[in-house]
């Protein structure tokens, strides 16, 4: 049976009975809702008039009047524009849409503007619901823009382009006002700026043009104004908590009303007018500003302004370039006081201690300002790297004729070493040797500390003075992963070398026993050490009394049953000898230098020597006799009586044995005068320092063959600036020192190039 043809006339006769219905729901007029059966006959009507045969197919004209019901809708709802009314660049039509909106102003222009926009979207639903098989057919084919665009369309060319202007300036008078502590209605502008946001469909570019770039502007001025306020009335910390309170606030906003978008743009817009614009005046204000802050350790408020600066681009660094002074300043005035010290101390013995006082403050200084590196400036590298500049700067230079690097091996063997000065637990000895080596990171002259160390480590070996091995291992595992496994060879050699030591000396104990017709007369306890492993020191051929030559014989005869290709040199500057003094009071152990046993043995065959038949019979130098003679005749414990008696040690003098000699005690140690090894050390480390710069040289030019001078300096200073900081004067001299020794040349036609010579 065939379908009945529906004029166009008849079938849009009925749609508007159901379009004015709808309208009268939507203006709060008396009316029943949509019953299912209404809303399936509109349905109905607009599919048999989209699906007649041509010419009654009336998808067209139903497109057309589609368009036509929101703009008859938006006049016939605002009823007549009030006299007078004039808009010339707007069509009369529009004047009626406008008026609703445009005689309201502020906040009840807001909520009629609102209004309308609800309105006008339940409009385009239920009116995308009757037409829809307009849409999914016709609209398709056509290509058209589709029913919910159209709706939507109408409503911005009509109502929104017009009222946006005055709409953007109420919303952001009320977001002032807010901003001024007043309250505002924040969902009124929550849905304000979702018709920004919403007449974009699918795109903000309306919300942006129309609304946000203002609202920047307005922001920029309203925090530049309040910024000049603040900045010269308000400290520092004052300023920062106004400043993080707006930040805050303004974070609030975009939860609440403004969209996810703009966050970003405002957050820094915000930043660059209360921190950026016066940043430099913020920090630096006299009594309240970031160097005032340290001085005073105002955790909290450093906390807060590293918060405020670390999310803008170099914001840090001002911060940063405060906190490197500041500790540089506090570090170089620890230098200067301890300078001060050690020059009104230079009469006493004090010196020593002062030597750990300032250790002891570095120490304590880095502590301190690394607790803030990682509490208050959340652990970031620019603080790290500020505190490794500051601390380079004054830890590098010397107090009282010291540097750095032996002041850190003192402290180091004070700590090690039996009965020193400080006093610790176990655990807070470990805590301090890992703070010592993180100071060693900021000292430039490492292999100057390693020299320095090892021969206080050997010392604390060699005569047992080591407080506890375990200690001693620890630093050198510290140091190791600090400096590299070659920083510490040498060090963990001497280690092994005395355990072997201890084992050669047992073995050394069960041969005497096996071998009954071997006697060296003598208790004796030879320690074998090896030459690499320790630092150097001076070899004399003293001429042994006949108690010890024999002693010498048999261990070197023990030795050579088990090993033959290794030679004894016999260091007895650093031996130990315990013998019997029989004085006429009592009789007394006399704990002695090898050299002061075989001074006092001559006077077994001898009333009385000269200085020189001493100096003939021990085959000694001046320097090391005068040393010896002035330990047993003019310090503490006068062994032997001199004459003249004198203070100092003459060639003209004689020394005869003090019979009558007495002390309280049976067993006393009678120490030689300490030397000064620093000039020894520094003058090794330079020998040293020279055959790295040779080989740092060599192996740059073995590499890359052919080589500028400045980039072959540059280079051998970077390969070599872990261990210490080369002196360019000298670069040039080595450099010229192997072009002798052919393992350079320069170039014939640029003297500054250089070849390497295989």
């Amino acid at each position: 049976m065939d379908r009945k043809t529906i004029e166009l006339d008849e079938g849009w006769s009925h749609m508007q009975r159901g379009i004015t219905k709808l309208k009268r729901l939507l203006e709060g007029l008396p009316e029943s809702q949509f019953s299912s059966e209404e809303y399936m006959m509109l349905y109905t009507t607009i599919y048999n008039m989209c699906t007649q045969k041509a010419p009654h197919d009336h998808s067209k004209e139903l497109y057309e009047k589609y368009k036509r019901c929101f703009k008859e809708y938006i006049r016939s709802t605002v009823g007549k524009p009030p006299l007078f009314m004039f808009f010339p660049h707007f069509t009369v039509l529009q004047c009626y849409v406008l008026s609703a909106v445009r005689n309201k102003h502020d906040e009840f222009m807001l909520r009629e503007f609102v209004q309308r926009w609800s309105n006008h979207k339940v409009l385009v639903k239920w009116l995308s619901r009757f037409f829809q098989y307009l849409d999914r057919y016709y609209v398709a084919k056509h290509s058209l823009p589709p029913l919910n665009a159209v709706g939507h369309s109408a409503f911005r060319d009509l109502v929104y382009i017009v009222v946006r202007a005055n709409a953007r300036k109420a919303v952001i008078d009320l977001i002032d006002k807010e901003r001024e502590g007043e309250q505002i209605d924040r969902s009124l502008l929550k849905n304000v700026l979702d018709i920004f946001v919403e007449i974009g469909m699918g795109e903000i570019v309306h919300y942006e043009q129309d609304f946000e770039v203002q609202m920047l502007e307005d922001t920029v001025d309203y925090y530049k104004s309040k910024a000049t306020i603040w900045i010269e009335s308000d400290s520092c910390p004052d300023y920062m908590l106004k400043a993080e309170d707006c930040l805050k606030r303004e974070r609030e906003r975009v939860s609440h009303y403004l969209h996810a978008s703009t966050e970003q743009k405002l957050i820094e817009k915000v930043q660059h007018e209360l921190l950026v614009n016066c940043a430099n005046q913020l920090l630096e204000k006299e009594h309240s500003g970031c160097r005032a802050l340290l001085r005073d350790d105002k955790v909290d408020d450093l906390s807060r302004m590293y918060r405020l600066y670390y999310k803008i681009p170099k914001g840090l660094d001002p911060i940063a370039n405060v906190f490197k002074q500041h500790i540089t300043d506090e570090g170089t005035a620890l230098v200067q006081l301890a300078k001060e010290t050690a020059s009104n101390q230079k009469t006493t013995s004090d010196s020593g201690s002062q030597d750990q006082v300032i250790i002891r403050k570095f120490i304590e200084l880095h502590d301190k300002y690394m607790t803030y590196v990682n509490n208050c400036f959340m652990n970031h590298t620019l603080f790290h790297k500020a505190l490794k500049e500051a601390f380079e700067v004054f830890c590098n230079k010397n107090v009282a004729g010291s540097s750095s690097a032996e002041l850190l091996s003192s402290f180091c063997d004070n700590i090690l070493k039996k009965g020193g000065s400080e006093k610790m637990s176990d655990e807070a000895i470990e805590e301090t040797l890992g703070k010592v080596v993180k100071l060693l990171a900021y000292i430039t002259d490492k292999d100057l500390f390693a020299e320095f160390y090892r021969k206080k480590l050997a010392r604390r070996l060699l005569f047992d003075r080591s407080a506890n091995d375990d200690h001693e291992k620890c630093i050198l595992t510290k140091l190791k992963q600090q400096c590299g496994g070659q920083f510490t060879s040498k060090m963990e050699g001497m280690v092994v070398d005395l355990t072997l030591a201890r084992d050669n000396q047992l073995k050394f104990q069960e041969y005497l026993n096996e071998n009954s017709d071997v006697n060296p007369g003598i208790d004796l306890t030879v320690t074998v050490l090896t030459t690499g492993f320790w630092p150097s020191y001076k070899s004399f051929d003293l001429r042994l009394p006949s108690e010890m030559v024999k002693c010498v014989e048999v261990f070197k005869g023990f030795y050579e049953t088990r090993t033959k290709h290794r030679k004894l040199t016999w260091i007895y500057s650093l031996g130990t000898c315990n013998i019997i003094g029989k004085f006429d009071p009592k009789t007394i152990e006399l704990i002695v230098s090898t050299y002061q046993a075989a001074a006092l043995l001559l006077f077994n065959t001898a009333d009385k020597l000269s200085y020189s038949e001493i100096m003939t019979q021990l085959n000694l130098n001046n320097e090391d006799l005068v040393r010896l003679l002035h330990s047993l005749s003019c310090a503490k414990y006068k062994i032997l009586l001199k004459e003249p008696n004198t203070k100092t040690i003459s060639p003209n003098d004689s020394f005869e044995f003090n019979s009558k000699f007495t002390d309280k005690m049976r067993r006393i140690k009678i120490p030689l005068p300490p030397v000064d090894e620093r000039k020894k050390v520094i003058e090794d480390v330079d020998q040293d320092r020279r055959y790295a710069i040779d080989a740092a040289i060599v192996r740059i030019m073995k590499s890359r063959k052919v080589l500028g001078h400045q980039q072959l300096v540059l280079e051998c200073v970077e390969l070599l600036s872990r261990m210490f900081k080369p002196d360019i004067k000298t670069i040039k001299k080595r450099i010229e020192d192997l072009i002798t020794r052919d393992y350079l040349e320069r170039d014939k036609d640029n003297p500054n190039t250089f070849k390497y010579l295989a």
